[in-house]
Formats: C-alpha cells, sequence, structure tokens
C-alpha cells in the first residue's frame, strides 16, 4: 500500500475540520464559552494532527500539536477566552490552512511562519496560564521528531503503542463491504492475528509498531471516528480481562452462604462487585456510535471531473433522445402505439436521469454563507462598527461552478456595505437606530434562477452625492436619471464615493470587476435602496450552466436560442409605435418605454431574413438591467437545451455566449443579450458617417421602408 494514495482525501478532511474549526471559533461567547464547540475545536485540531504525523507532514504536526495543547488547557477552564485570544486561534487556523496548501503544493511550508505562530501559542500559555506548551520548551520545535507524550485524557482512545504489542481494532457499525476493506487496510499495518464478531462490532486483533494514532487518522479516511476504537492488549492485560471476566460470572451465579461466615462472604461479594464494575466499565465504548442505515456510510468521495463526464454523457444522451424524437415525428407511426408510448418513455427518463445528475453537481449555500461570519467580524473589527450578521436560505441549492465563482463579488459586495452602507455606532445612534447595524445574506429559488441578497440597514445611497461624483469622474450623467440609473453608476470603472481610501475600499476598483463576474455567470445585479432605511443588492443567476430553459427563435433560415430568464414578452411591432433616433437608431414604444431595437439578421449578417420592421416579432428580453427589442422572423417554441462551451469548441463569438445541439444534429447559438446589443451599436458606429439623421419622430412609411432597406445591407 502507498500511502501517498491517501493524500487526498487528507486534504479533504483537513480542510473540512478547519471550516467547522473556524465556524465554532466564531460562534463562541468569549464570557461563557460552550463546552460542546470548545471540544469540537480540540477534536478538530487534535485529528489533523494524527493525520498530519501519518503522512510526515512534520510542520503541520508539530503546529496543531502545541495549538491542540493550548486547547486542551482552554475546554479545562484553566485558560479564560478573550477577544484577542480568539483572534490569535483563527490566525492559527489560517496558518494550518497555509500549510495544507504547501503540501497540497508539494512544498515547505513557510518556516518563518510558523516559528512565529508556535511562539505566539507559546507566549498565550506562559502568560495565560504559567507554563509553555512542549514540556518546558519554551522555543519552536525542531525539524527533528521528538518522541510523543501519551494525553492523560484519551490515552485509551489513542492506542500508543510500542514496538511489537498488539492492538485491538474495534469496528461500530461498519457494514461487510467497509468492513473487508477496512481488515485488508489493516493487513497492511501489521500482522492480523484474529479477528471476529458481528456488524455491531467487529474486533481485529493487530501486532503492529504502528501507533493507534496513526491507524486511527489511516482509518477515519473511509469510516467516522466513532465508529473505531482501539486499544493497546498485552498478555498481563489479557490475562486480568479474562479474571475480571470470570469474576462477573461468579458474581452472577447464585453462591451458597455458610452460616458461619456471613461478614467473609458478604465481603467477598463487594470485592467481586468491584471487579465486575471494573470489567463492565472496561468493556463499555467510550463514544455512542451513531446509528446508520443498513450499517453502510451514507455518502461516498467522487472527483469533480467524474461528475462532469457523467454530466457531459447524460447531456449527449438528451441530444441523441431529442434526434429519435424528432424523427420519429417526422414518420408515419400513428398507428404504432408501442413506438409511440416508449418514445414517451424514454423522454421522461432522460429528463430524469438529467435532473438526478444535475443534482449531483448542486450544493447548498452555506458552502458561500459559512465563510462571511469571519470576514464580518474582521472587517467590522477595522471599521469600529458593531455588526450582526443574519444568513436566509442557507440550504438553497446552486450549481457548484457558480458557487465557487461567486465568493469573491459576494465579498467585496458585503465588505462595501460594511463600509459605505452601514454607519458607525454613535451615528446609528444619533439617528434613533440600534447601535448594532444588520447585515442580511439571503439566498431562495425563482423560477430557474437563485437570488441572493446582501441587505443592509445602514443609511442607504444619497443619489446628489452619486450623481455629484460621476461629473466629477466625466461620465454622461442627468437629472432626469431614473434611481435605477443612478444607483448602478457604482458599477462604473474607478468610481467610489469614498472620502479616504482605506484597508476596506476607496479606490474605486472592484465594483465593476464585481459585475462583470456575475454578468460572466449568466446573471446579472439589481440595486434598491431607500435614505436612511438601507440599501438591497440583488444578485440573479441561472441554477446551472450546465442547462439552460431557452426559447427557439428563426431569423432567415437560421435558429438561435434566447435565454428563457431574460425574455419578458413578444408582440409585433406597428409603424405608430417605432421612431427614429440620431444616425440609424430606432426605438420602440411599449407602454410608455423606449426600447433600443436590435435587429438580429443585421447584427449577425444572417441572409434571407424579414427586413420589413412591420413583418417582424419584437421579442423584449432584459440583459444588465436594461431591456432591448430584439427583432426576429418567427418563434418557435421553448425547449431545455444542453450548453456547450463555443470558446472552448470553437473561439469567441461576439454576441453569442454559447452553443446547442438540437434534436436534428444542428447547431443552434445561444445569444448573449447585452453582448448583440454592443454588436449591433459597433456596426451601426461603423456605418454612421455614410447615414444622415433623423429627429425623434414616428416613421413614415417610407422612412420604414427606407430603414428596413439600408438595416439589411
Amino acid at each position: 500500500m502507498d500511502i501517498t494514495d491517501f493524500y487526498d482525501t487528507f486534504f479533504e478532511e483537513a480542510e473540512e475540520l478547519l471550516a467547522d474549526m473556524e465556524r465554532h471559533l466564531l460562534e463562541l461567547d468569549v464570557d461563557e464559552p460552550d463546552t460542546e464547540q470548545l471540544n469540537a475545536i480540540f477534536r478538530a485540531a487534535h485529528s489533523i494532527k494524527g493525520g498530519a504525523g501519518t503522512f510526515g507532514f512534520d510542520i503541520l504536526q508539530k503546529t496543531t500539536h502545541l495549538f491542540e495543547n493550548l486547547l486542551d488547557h482552554t475546554r479545562k477552564g484553566e485558560l479564560t477566552l478573550r477577544r484577542d485570544i480568539v483572534d490569535t486561534f483563527l490566525e492559527t487556523k489560517d496558518m494550518l490552512s497555509d500549510q495544507l496548501d504547501a503540501y497540497r503544493n508539494g512544498d515547505e511550508p513557510d518556516q518563518e511562519a510558523f516559528e512565529r505562530i508556535c511562539r505566539t501559542l507559546q507566549q498565550i500559555a506562559l502568560e495565560e496560564i504559567g507554563q509553555d506548551l512542549d514540556g518546558g520548551a519554551a522555543a519552536p520545535p525542531k525539524p527533528a521528531a521528538a518522541p510523543k507524550e501519551p494525553e492523560p485524557e484519551s490515552r485509551e482512545a489513542d492506542g500508543e503503542a510500542g514496538e511489537g504489542d498488539q492492538l485491538v481494532v474495534a469496528l461500530l457499525n461498519v457494514g461487510e463491504k467497509d468492513r473487508q476493506l477496512l481488515v485488508e487496510e489493516l493487513a497492511q499495518l501489521g500482522d492480523v492475528v484474529a479477528q471476529g464478531g458481528d456488524e455491531s462490532r467487529y474486533e481485529v486483533t493487530l501486532a503492529s509498531s504502528v501507533s493507534g494514532d496513526d491507524i486511527e487518522a489511516v482509518m477515519c479516511f473511509i469510516i467516522d471516528a466513532d465508529q473505531i476504537q482501539i486499544r493497546s492488549v498485552g498478555n498481563d492485560q489479557a490475562a486480568q480481562t479474562e479474571e475480571l471476566a470470570e469474576a462477573v460470572k461468579s458474581a452472577d451465579a447464585p453462591q451458597p452462604k455458610p452460616a458461619d461466615e456471613p461478614a467473609k462472604t458478604a465481603a467477598g461479594k463487594a470485592a467481586v462487585d468491584q471487579k465486575a464494575a471494573s470489567a463492565s466499565a472496561a468493556a463499555k465504548p467510550k463514544t455512542k456510535p451513531k446509528a446508520k442505515s443498513g450499517g453502510e456510510s451514507t455518502s461516498i468521495r467522487v472527483s469533480v471531473d467524474k461528475v462532469d463526464q457523467i454530466i457531459n454523457l447524460v447531456g449527449e444522451l438528451i441530444i441523441t433522445q431529442s434526434m429519435l424524437d424528432q424523427t420519429v415525428s417526422e414518420m408515419d407511426v400513428g398507428s404504432d402505439g408501442a413506438l409511440l408510448n416508449g418514445m414517451s418513455l424514454l423522454q421522461r427518463n432522460a429528463r430524469d436521469l438529467q435532473e438526478a445528475v444535475m443534482s449531483i453537481r448542486m450544493i447548498p449555500m452555506d458552502f458561500v454563507f459559512s465563510r462571511f461570519p469571519r470576514v464580518v467580524r474582521e472587517t467590522a473589527g477595522k471599521l469600529g462598527k458593531e455588526i450582526e450578521l443574519v444568513t436566509e436560505g442557507e440550504s438553497t441549492e446552486l450549481d457548484k461552478s457558480l458557487t465557487e465563482r461567486i465568493i469573491d463579488p459576494l465579498t467585496h459586495l458585503v465588505r462595501n456595505s460594511l463600509d459605505h452602507g452601514i454607519e458607525p455606532p454613535d451615528v446609528r445612534e444619533a439617528a434613533g437606530k440600534p447601535r448594532t447595524g444588520k447585515l442580511i445574506l439571503s439566498a431562495k429559488h425563482q423560477g430557474g434562477n437563485i437570488i441572493i441578497e446582501v441587505i443592509d440597514d445602514g443609511a442607504g445611497l444619497n443619489r446628489d452625492r452619486l450623481l455629484s461624483k460621476a461629473r466629477e469622474n466625466g461620465l454622461p450623467v442627468s437629472d432626469a436619471m431614473s434611481d435605477d440609473e443612478v444607483w448602478q453608476l457604482i458599477f462604473a470603472p474607478g468610481f467610489s464615493t469614498a472620502k479616504e481610501v482605506t484597508d476596506v475600499s476607496g479606490r474605486g476598483v472592484g465594483m465593476d470587476v464585481v459585475k462583470r463576474n456575475i454578468q460572466g455567470m449568466g446573471g446579472h445585479v439589481q440595486i434598491m435602496s431607500r435614505p436612511g432605511e438601507g440599501t438591497t443588492i440583488r444578485i440573479v443567476l441561472p441554477l446551472t450552466l450546465a442547462i439552460l430553459d431557452g426559447m427557439s427563435i428563426k431569423v432567415g433560415s437560421e435558429m438561435f436560442i434566447l435565454p428563457l430568464s431574460a425574455v419578458l414578452e413578444s408582440l409585433q411591432p406597428a409603424k405608430a409605435d417605432l421612431y427614429a433616433m440620431a444616425g440609424d437608431d430606432v426605438v420602440l414604444k411599449v407602454r410608455d418605454e423606449y426600447l433600443p431595437v436590435v435587429a438580429v439578421h443585421d447584427a449577425l449578417d444572417v441572409p434571407d431574413a424579414k427586413t420589413e420592421l412591420t413583418e417582424t416579432i419584437a421579442v423584449i428580453v432584459q440583459g444588465e438591467g436594461r431591456r432591448y427589442a430584439l427583432l426576429v422572423d418567427d418563434l418557435v417554441g421553448q425547449q431545455q437545451v444542453v450548453v456547450k462551451n463555443l470558446e472552448t469548441n470553437y473561439r469567441k463569438v461576439p454576441g453569442v455566449s454559447a452553443a446547442t445541439i438540437l434534436g436534428d444534429g444542428s447547431v443552434a447559438l445561444i445569444l448573449d443579450i447585452t453582448g448583440l446589443h454592443r454588436l449591433s451599436r459597433a456596426k451601426k458606429e461603423r456605418r454612421r458617417p455614410e447615414r444622415g439623421s433623423h429627429s425623434l419622430e414616428v416613421l413614415s412609411d417610407k422612412a420604414l421602408s427606407d430603414n428596413a432597406l439600408e438595416t439589411s445591407s
């Protein structure tokens, strides 16, 4: 067995343990710390230390050893917690993460940082409890391996064993398949002397020089920690256990009581009852095993690449099913009910399979939200503000690829709300508000999208201040702009209303990147604000980038797909509602709103398309918070399509976000609403010197006809 085979599993386990550690540290009440939370933090450090020692990650093992000892003093009440001590614990957790990343990348952790954190932990121990953490060695441990000192409270659980000792490894509530795997792994660590038991408790006697700590660290990659117990067994101890077992049997059996020795009998019986209690205590497990359905593990670890491969194959299956469905629809099989029923069943099963496979990639938003208590705590501390963080909808699921990409934009929005949104405590108090500001992170599903909101109860956005700052930056603004348009100014590159640059914000970078990143995920940002009441920043994202609910449209002989989430309505434009703007721009009046008209055939150079504007169909769509009227020939219908990355398989195409394969095997382009508008504007700009200008007026029949001919050229 090559122990490096377990590296990836250890790294994943350690990351989860560090995340749990940080969560518990942030939730700790320093005045009345919860014992269970302290124990959980201690166990996380202990587990990481054991694994690090097994794999020879010395620096990680030594850091967690010191940290574990300090946590042990804390949970015993020998170290009184303060906020600054918890901050140091959080810094230690960050250091452990850095060391873990270094080992993952095949590097050695930063020695200077390691020595510094060791000195910091030692200093806390010396100042707070009057002793160091490593048997009198105040200096950080040297790279050479030092003998381990068994911990009094966990000696039996750790199962420290010397050279040639026998260990009894008890597997609790482990199914047969996992049990056999574990026994095979144990055989790689020593000689299996004996084994036996049932599913509830299966014991393996192992002759090995490997310590119980190391064995437990390896086993815990396959089963939970509370499903394994390890104890050291020598000949004398085995004999004592057998003697105690006999004592229990004797105590249970009825004994004659000689009349002349009542006192002796009572004393003997008492002695036996003490032995019986000891034997019972020795045999009783220290931890209560979790009840598991069928004794099997309820989850497995699978590489993301394997999941992506399955999703791609299911996508191909869906495409093949669509091809078959279209072929059958074109055949004269009205009398063949079996074929029609079979195709209907195939379609239903393929859709169910697709949804089931897609759900594998979906993970709860708690994966994202769990990072923000630390961000809020540290940012509020730097700003001198009191903040209460509330999270809602943590169980709402989102595609894994999107959750990883949304973390950075969301972090910037949170920091922005803390810095610019929520006022300092004194200012809030003077305004009649609670000194503690509230920040809410919310997630919920809405149709085929997920809505993520960052809500603060701060001062809100100042319209006049934003307009003034925009004019200073040379941005084209006017007092007639709507509030929504003014709020969107904060996403302009280089725009900032901060009076001074701080560690948190003020440089005018970040918010424009936030908007671009969200748009890159197929989403958009909305802002709602009320002066004195607060601001809500809403992010709208698709649930997944692998499957898309789309509307099929036809332009000329070409088929295109519009994201259904961007489609608001469709209508046939009337001459009275079409107006000419400067140059050759045309707008469509829809319920007192003038929408820019984008002719798809003109933007994408599609031949043989309808050019008379009044004969086309206007699809009202929304992109980046703005509405447009796309002119198309026909609406074909709605369908769910498998998204194919066009840039990976071909190249980036302006106005197009991706592609898909239709039921007839042809490729259809998925349109990018905002990109299509930019492409249309760029083409008009290149043609502008050749065109005349029109005032804002209703187009005459001749103007409509001329405009149609020009846009088709």
